[in-house]
């Protein structure tokens, strides 16, 4: 028999509040290139464009699995110019990584502004979302 699990809207929004609370005051860091193929890959020649801080509660109580940012500090001088395509987050402590995922303008993880992104401007999120899938 296959594997199935299906896990409740309370056990999914337990499992993204407790990603979500250990990413308080984290970090997001927004890549150019092909993203990694996973969470626990290390980033290659990919180039970090921009690094924002995310807030002390970074963020609200899941519904249904989906966890949304409380605002995002920008980053007000951006790394180095290229296209945002993905992005990786980070506990505190800057090195603990939680998840990856992609960059866009509209139908992404992370929504930003545009995904031109120039070396010294400023960086900022539009929206920015994870979902515990549910099975």
């Amino acid at each position: 028999m296959a594997l199935n699990p299906k896990l409740s809207n309370a056990a999914a929004n337990a499992a993204a509040d407790a990603v979500g609370n250990a990413l308080n005051s984290g970090f997001l860091r927004i890549y150019d290139g092909t993203q990694a193929t996973n969470a626990d890959t290390a980033v290659g020649a990919q180039v970090l464009l921009a690094e924002l801080t995310l807030n002390a509660d970074a963020f609200a109580a899941a519904a249904a699995g989906v966890a949304t940012a409380n605002a995002i500090t920008a980053d007000s001088s951006a790394n180095a110019t290229g296209t945002a395509t993905w992005f990786r987050v980070l506990a505190s402590n800057g090195t603990s990584v939680y998840f990856d995922g992609s960059v866009g303008t509209a139908t992404s993880d992370l929504i930003l502004n545009s995904v031109a992104i120039q070396s010294g401007a400023n960086v900022s999120v539009t929206s920015f979302t994870f979902t515990i899938n549910k099975g």
